[in-house]
C-alpha cells in the first residue's frame, strides 16, 4: 500500500517536473525571442505586449528554481526505489534525468556566481529541457525500438 503510493507520488512528481520545466523552456524560447527584437529594432507591437525583458528573466529563474526542487524530489524518490538499475531497465532515464539536474544546477550557479543571463541562460535552459525529455520518452525509444526489448 506504502509502495503504491509512494509510486504515484513519485509519477505525480515527475508530471509535475515536465511540466513546470516545459513552462520554464518556452519561457525561454519567447525570452531569446524577445532579446534578437529588441536587437534589431524590430517588431515594436510584440514588444509592447510583452513584459520587460528582467521580468521575463525572473519569471525563468524563478520556474526554473521551483523546478529544479521538484526533479531533485523526483530523481531522489526514483533512487530510493530502485534496487537494480540494470535489471528494471532504467539507466537511461537515470543517466539523462540525473544529466539534465546537473545542467539545471549549473545553470543556477552560473546565474548567482556569474550573472549568467540571455542567451547563455537560454541555451543551458533548453539543453537541460532536451535532456529531461529524452529521459523520459527516448529511455522508451532506446529500449523498444534500438535495443528491441518490449
Amino acid at each position: 500500500m506504502i509502495m503504491r503510493l509512494v509510486s504515484s507520488l513519485q509519477i505525480s512528481t515527475s508530471a509535475y517536473v515536465n511540466a513546470l520545466l516545459a513552462l520554464a523552456a518556452c519561457q525561454a524560447i519567447a525570452l531569446a525571442v524577445q532579446e534578437r527584437l529588441i536587437k534589431r529594432h524590430r517588431a515594436r507591437a510584440l514588444l509592447s505586449i510583452l513584459p520587460p525583458l528582467e521580468t521575463m528573466e525572473s519569471l525563468l529563474f524563478q520556474q526554473i528554481w521551483a523546478g529544479f526542487v521538484l526533479l531533485t524530489l523526483s530523481i531522489t524518490s526514483g533512487f530510493l526505489f530502485l534496487t537494480n538499475l540494470f535489471a528494471q531497465r532504467v539507466v537511461h532515464h537515470t543517466v539523462l534525468a540525473s544529466a539534465s539536474w546537473l545542467i539545471y544546477l549549473m545553470l543556477l550557479i552560473g546565474r548567482h556566481a556569474f550573472g549568467w543571463r540571455g542567451s547563455t541562460a537560454t541555451r543551458w535552459t533548453l539543453t537541460g529541457f532536451v535532456l529531461l525529455v529524452l529521459a523520459y520518452f527516448g529511455s522508451k525509444f532506446v529500449l523498444e525500438i534500438l535495443l528491441g526489448r518490449g
